[in-house]
């Protein structure tokens, strides 16, 4: 089982989590985050941590898709591991529907 970060970190990215996780497996875009399911160890420590419980394991019905999302951009982005300030108007966006659609950037963040 890995974690998994899904639809509503976009656009809102609040970085409390990655603070927490002991394998740095937290990765930066843009306007999100994403775990790399191959570096996670299941822990959890990261979960409760969000404040847009955006942050789900991969066992959960409908996942695939958001464990291959993860999958790609990790191997992409730089890793991220000091926590920074949410998105300008993460109130605004946290708790949207389908802002992988509407909102998700595939450019990288910068990273620590």
């Amino acid at each position: 089982m890995t974690y998994v970060v899904t639809d509503n970190c976009i656009a809102c990215k609040y970085t409390d989590c990655v603070e927490v996780c002991p394998v740095d497996c937290f990765y930066e875009g843009e306007n999100t985050l994403v775990i790399h399911p191959d570096e996670c160890i299941d822990c959890g420590v990261c979960e409760p941590e969000c404040p847009a419980d955006a942050i789900r394991p991969d066992t959960e019905p409908g996942m695939e898709d958001w464990v291959e999302f993860n999958r790609t951009y990790a191997s992409q982005w730089p890793v991220i591991t000091i926590k920074k300030d949410p998105m300008p108007d993460h109130k605004k966006y946290d708790g949207e529907t389908g802002k992988r659609e509407k909102y998700f950037s595939p450019n990288p963040g910068t990273g620590d």
